[in-house]
Formats: structure tokens, C-alpha cells, sequence
């Protein structure tokens, strides 16, 4: 990479290290204080629940998509902040649906039942976790990935970049939550999670930053000869 490139690199890494600390953190507290107060046996309750975490995901796509946008509009000056942050809202808002969608219909399954489901291994868990990344990667990146294809030839590299970023960040949330539970004392179990989130907004930050370089190197080469 050269100096310009290592730039962008390292700016969109810092911007989505801690927009992603900021932003999921922000979902978790909103989901945390809110879904108490309407979670219960019946099935209303659940599908209230449900909605309002869905909901919660308009502030992380907020906060990470105006910092991406803020970290590559220097290269990207043809890209809008509101198209870039349409682009993840969306994206995040059915990611969000598929991702809570089948905890939720399990809630719904045993207060029909009245059995409890079992917990699976953490290894599994952590396995699930990935399938999970690299679904969402693929929700989260598309309408990303629609703004960025008027831009750069390259452009169709944001999705499997964003699969593969997530497919590695998404473990290592699902492994901090399970120990966050286990921590005896409160402050305890949000230091697990604030590193955390820090840890995971850093590893998927470089990992798709390294593929947003290769695809500006593309609209670069086609501003030079336009």
C-alpha cells in the first residue's frame, strides 16, 4: 500500500473500531433497559421485544455509517453521507431481523410448550456465530455495496469483504456476551464488553478497510482517464 492507501486503511479501521464499540454498545444498553419492561410469558410480549431490539439496530447503523462515511470520504467524494448511511441502515435493519428472528420464535416455542430449550456447547455456539457473520456480512454489505458500485469497477468485492470481516468479529461477541454473563460484578461484565466490541469493530474494520483499499484503487484509475 502506499502512503495514501495506508491512510484510508488506517482511518477507516480507527473510525470502525470505535463506531462499532460505540454503536453496538448503544443497541445492547437500549435492548437491555427497554425489553425488560415488555418481555414476558405471552407471545405479545416476546414479539415486543423482538421489535424494539430490531428497532435498536437504527443506532449502530447510525453511528458506523456516518464514521465509514466520514473515514473514506476523502477518497469517496462521490459518495453522500445520506446514500452511505441509507446504505447501512437498511442492511442493518434486516440483518437485525434475521439475526433475532429465530431467538425469538424459540421464546414463542416454549411458552407454547412450557419447555425450555437447551443450551448448546460453547463450541457450537461459537460455530453458529460464524455462519452467523458471514450471513450478515453478506445483508450488512449489500445496499453498502449498491452506493459503492457507482463509484468503482471493484465494488463487487465489498460483500464477500464484509463476510469474511464478520465471520471473524462475530465470535468474538458471542464469546464476550457469555462471559459477560459470568462475571459477579456489573462494572466487570462491561469492561468484558467494551473490549470486546473495541476487539471486534478493530478486526472487521481492517479486514473490509484492506478490500475498501483495493476498491478505490479502481475509481481511481477510472478518474484518471474519464
Amino acid at each position: 500500500m502506499n502512503p495514501s492507501e495506508r491512510a484510508l486503511w488506517g482511518r477507516w479501521t480507527a473510525a470502525n473500531t470505535l463506531s462499532e464499540a460505540v454503536g453496538l454498545g448503544g443497541t445492547f444498553a437500549l435492548i437491555g433497559l427497554l425489553t425488560p419492561l415488555v418481555e414476558g410469558q405471552q407471545a405479545g410480549g416476546i414479539l415486543l421485544a423482538f421489535l424494539i431490539s430490531v428497532a435498536s439496530g437504527v443506532v449502530e447503523a447510525t453511528v458506523v455509517g456516518l464514521a465509514q462515511w466520514w473515514a473514506m470520504h476523502p477518497w469517496f467524494q462521490d459518495i453522500r453521507a445520506i446514500d452511505w448511511w441509507r446504505g447501512t441502515l437498511y442492511g442493518a435493519l434486516i440483518a437485525y431481523v434475521l439475526g433475532y428472528l429465530p431467538s425469538t420464535l424459540m421464546q414463542v416455542a416454549e411458552t407454547s410448550t412450557g419447555a425450555p430449550a437447551a443450551e448448546p456447547p460453547q463450541w457450537m455456539t461459537l460455530l453458529l456465530a460464524t455462519g452467523l457473520g458471514i450471513a450478515a456480512g453478506a445483508v450488512l454489505s449489500l445496499f453498502q455495496w449498491l452506493v459503492l458500485r457507482r463509484v468503482s469497477g471493484r465494488a463487487g468485492l465489498w460483500i464477500p469483504a464484509n463476510m469474511l470481516a464478520w465471520a471473524c468479529g462475530m465470535p468474538l461477541i458471542f464469546l464476550a456476551v457469555d462471559i459477560a454473563f459470568r462475571m459477579p460484578a456489573l462494572w466487570q461484565s462491561l469492561l468484558v464488553m467494551t473490549l470486546a466490541l473495541l476487539a471486534a469493530g478493530a478486526v472487521v474494520g481492517a479486514i473490509h478497510g484492506r478490500f475498501l483499499v483495493v476498491i478505490s484503487r479502481s475509481r481511481f484509475s477510472q478518474s484518471r482517464f474519464s
